[in-house]
């Protein structure tokens, strides 16, 4: 009964109006008292952030602070697919047959994941690794890979929390929940970062102006509050770590495999 509560309260409050209403707040010049609370509610390390707390405008100011240069160097190893952001790995493994299975007890297809974008065939045997930002991380997405931006989608949707709450009670909510798709095609292949919106999530963005060639760990967008990525290789292009598992923290620039030619 308290699970089947819980889920309709989320359902409800999924609507994106509201998470608009949070955003609000949080750009507010109001939501500057709230810093330093949440800051050592979360633990966050203050010292890293690029600014002292008293410098940011507003609380989601704050959220999308950037970092002091070489807080997250990047993996310089030949071929290196690095993650895009601090996360925990909340799902990864090898894609079959067009689906990415047991994320938390359910299995997604990437026609869904994609939007049946017209590249999806391209990654049916890859790879995948989902990538959850708590409200403690760095909000920042970086590219994992040098190369070009070949397309970019936004898929509207709902705003369901990606926690484990969301994951575990909520339908498949990495596909309904409002996305938005960059696929950046390298030396070996393509790779796909689709960054998944979420509860209070007010909004997914660019960073501007929006590049059109990327270096490995240049910056791509960020997240107002956390959410989750879901990085897709394309088939036989990924040696990816064996050392790595579920519920492993990594941090933006870290080795999560190296890119190949294609099988």
């Amino acid at each position: 009964m308290t699970r089947w509560l819980l889920r309709m309260m989320t359902e409800l409050s999924s609507r994106k109006f509201l998470s608009r209403i949070t955003g609000r707040f949080a750009k507010s010049s109001l939501s500057r008292r709230w810093i330093a609370r949440f800051a050592a509610m979360y633990k966050i390390p203050v010292e890293d952030a690029e600014k002292k707390l008293e410098e940011y405008r507003s609380l989601n100011d704050f959220f999308t602070r950037r970092l002091k240069p070489g807080k997250r160097p990047i993996d310089q190893s030949a071929g290196a697919l690095v993650s895009p952001v601090d996360a925990m790995i909340t799902g990864c493994g090898v894609i079959k047959d067009g689906m990415l299975l047991q994320v938390k007890g359910q299995d997604y297809t990437i026609e869904e994941l994609l939007n049946s974008s017209p590249r999806q065939s391209q990654y049916r045997h890859g790879y995948f690794w989902v990538l959850y930002l708590s409200p403690t991380d760095y909000h920042r997405i970086h590219s994992p890979c040098q190369g070009e931006i070949v397309e970019t989608e936004h898929v509207p949707g709902r705003v369901y929390p990606v926690n484990e709450f969301g994951l575990t009670s909520m339908r498949r909510v990495l596909s309904r929940n409002e996305r938005l798709v960059t696929y950046i095609r390298h030396e070996l292949g393509e790779t796909a970062v689709v960054k998944v919106g979420a509860l209070n999530v007010s909004s997914i963005k660019y960073v501007e102006p929006m590049p059109k060639s990327l270096g490995r760990g240049d910056e791509l967008a960020y997240f107002e509050f956390g959410s989750t990525i879901v990085l897709l290789t394309e088939d036989g292009t990924l040696l990816p770590r064996k050392d790595l598992k579920l519920g492993d923290k990594v941090k933006m620039g870290e080795k999560l495999g190296t890119l190949t030619v294609r099988n």
